[in-house]
């Protein structure tokens, strides 16, 4: 069986980001990338079937620029077999068709029984890749699981809805995001990161498709007005509370 785990190199989301006065990319001086938290439970659910005793091939790849090798030695030093990096030039936005596109060309010829990749990457939190490549690929896709069984050619998966958790089944081969509560992703350990700097990242250079979709401006949203302190005790309070409601247009 052979896995591939689609993986996105992010910005911390523990640091603040901001935009360029020129409003045509984010402030990158000084920033920390990391793994895209939801991708973690990816790579994690692959290690766990392959050790389930699956003769499996755990393939990592990132689409990008030189800046996502470090986030495939990553993934290297958690387990994964092989690393490929989809190189590109550094651009600010990237759409997801765009990028989806770049992703189906590479499997179709690479080829998989399953696709794992994070429900969304928290830089953009658009959620549209995975669709996407399913739509390209012309194969099933079940998003937001929480829950994940192989069979014979087959797939069982829990996932996350509004309405509660749903059970479904889909044939492999298949495309499945990862939700958190999958599993507890794995810190790697200093024997994997001794291995990973020695083990070799494919490099495969990719032109991403012209799409009808750019960048206009980037903007950072307007600072939130400070909240109202109600200190009247009830049930003066309730009264000024809805005062402050119907001023606000809220009510």
């Amino acid at each position: 069986m052979k896995i591939v785990v689609f993986i996105k190199r992010v910005p911390d989301t523990g640091i603040p980001v901001q935009a360029n006065p020129e409003g045509t990319d984010i402030v990158r001086d000084n920033l920390s990338y990391v793994l895209n938290p939801y991708d973690e439970f990816a790579i994690e659910e692959a290690l766990r079937i392959k050790e389930r005793g699956v003769d499996a091939e755990i393939v990592a790849v990132s689409l990008g620029d030189d800046g996502v090798k470090e986030t495939l030695r990553n993934a290297l030093a958690l387990g994964a077999d092989r690393a490929v990096h989809l190189k590109t030039e550094h651009r600010p936005f990237v759409p997801a068709v765009a990028t989806a596109r770049a992703l189906a060309d590479f499997v179709k010829e690479e080829g998989f029984d399953l696709i794992l990749m994070g429900k969304e990457a928290v830089d953009d939190n658009q959620g549209l890749v995975g669709p996407y490549l399913a739509q390209f690929l012309q194969v099933p896709i079940v998003s937001y699981v929480v829950k994940l069984e192989l069979g014979d050619g087959t797939l069982k998966a829990e996932r996350e809805t509004d309405d509660g958790a749903v059970e479904v089944e889909a044939p492999l081969p298949a495309i499945v995001t990862t939700e958190k509560g999958l599993n507890e992703p794995r810190l790697p350990t200093l024997r994997g990161i001794m291995m990973a700097k020695r083990k070799p990242i494919e490099e495969k250079p990719v032109s991403l498709e012209e799409v009808a979709l750019s960048l206009v401006k980037l903007e950072m949203p307007p600072a939130k007005e400070a909240g109202v302190v109600i200190q009247e005790d009830f049930p003066a309070n309730v009264e000024k509370l809805l005062q402050v409601l119907r001023e606000k247009k809220v009510l």
